[in-house]
């Protein structure tokens, strides 16, 4: 599979229903880059087992939810190869391999997982699975010799990481077995949440991809404005206003309309807001039809992951003969 055009690894823990954040953040990005790169797509389901894995019970629901998300956003399986982690055995083995190598210094100093320790709470991550959780995402990217991933700034750390693990195995091997991977930062547009902060399921001011016209209304109308605004013809402050954030993204064609028409005080926020709703159901609907095909035929996430099982595996089976052999352990 891997020819003229570059190979991209990336891959999302399946917690269910994605929202408008991911979309944005990142799965546009994704559906664009089929087109210039061999692109594999990888449901990472032990790595949701990193953080949850006294309660993995719902992790199966999770990943047909996230990937008919995936193919109703536009991610085509005849040009990407989309594939559940755990149903690649070689991501486990290359893991294994890898954790030889790799000094526990440095995943000590991973920032990432100094935050995550201080911000999930009421759990035990005194884990070798949760500290090692970097050296399970090298051999994710490293068993299809990925040379490049798209990453938001939260995850270059361990990109990084995983650069300097593709040094070392090189180097104590004696052979450049691994590319090391370059950073290809997604185009991505931070997207505020209901309460103005980055939307993010953790703070539950999220809106769902997949939300309907009811669902869609009752969060915008949840969403914060101007608290200076009490009356309606009040002059607004747009710049502070969390459904004047989503108009500057979706609202295409009458973003300065609304900018004025608030700022003057000639539009109340409850019109505002619906307004938006529209604008959102509009922009989804595509989305929403290709996602309702898919729940019409729910064999068809099962054939697509089968299918995306036996393109993974051929190239990691031939990725692990050449690590095996380099090893002395064939």
């Amino acid at each position: 599979m891997q020819g003229e055009k570059g190979v991209i690894f990336s891959g999302m823990r399946p917690t269910g229903r994605l929202h408008i954040g991911n979309l944005l953040g990142a799965l546009e990005n994704w559906v664009r880059l089929q087109d210039e790169y061999h692109c594999f797509y990888c449901i990472v389901d032990w790595h949701a087992m990193t953080t949850d894995y006294e309660n993995p019970g719902h992790i199966n629901e999770n990943v047909r939810e996230m990937v008919m998300d995936w193919l109703s956003c536009g991610m085509d399986p005849e040009k990407s190869v989309v594939f559940r982690q755990s149903d690649v055995k070689e991501h486990a083995e290359l893991h294994l391999l890898l954790s030889m190598v790799t000094p526990l210094s440095w995943l000590e100093r991973c920032p990432t997982y100094k935050d995550q320790l201080q911000q999930i709470e009421g759990r035990n991550l005194a884990t070798y699975g949760f500290i090692g959780y970097p050296v399970l995402q090298a051999a994710d990217i490293l068993l299809y010799k990925a040379n490049a991933v798209p990453v938001g700034e939260d995850q270059a750390a361990h990109l990084e990481l995983t650069r300097e693990i593709v040094r070392r195995f090189n180097y104590i091997y004696g052979k450049k077995v691994f590319p090391e991977p370059e950073t290809l930062h997604n185009e991505y547009r931070v997207v505020l949440g209901l309460d103005r902060r980055k939307m993010s399921k953790s703070y539950d001011n999220t809106i769902d991809i997949a939300a309907g016209p009811d669902e869609i209304s009752q969060k915008v109308r949840m969403m914060i404005t101007d608290p200076a605004r009490i009356r309606k013809n009040d002059p607004g402050n747009p710049t502070i206003c969390s459904v004047f954030a989503f108009h500057r993204i979706f609202n295409t064609e009458g973003l300065e309309e609304v900018e004025l028409s608030c700022s003057r005080g000639e539009m109340g926020c409850v019109e505002c807001k619906d307004n938006l709703s529209q604008i959102l159901l509009q922009y989804l609907e595509p989305i929403h039809k290709r996602r309702r095909e898919l729940e019409n035929n729910p064999r068809r996430v099962t054939e697509i992951l089968e299918e995306g099982r036996k393109k993974a595996q051929q190239v990691a089976r031939v990725t692990m003969e050449e690590v095996r052999s380099i090893m002395g352990l064939q």
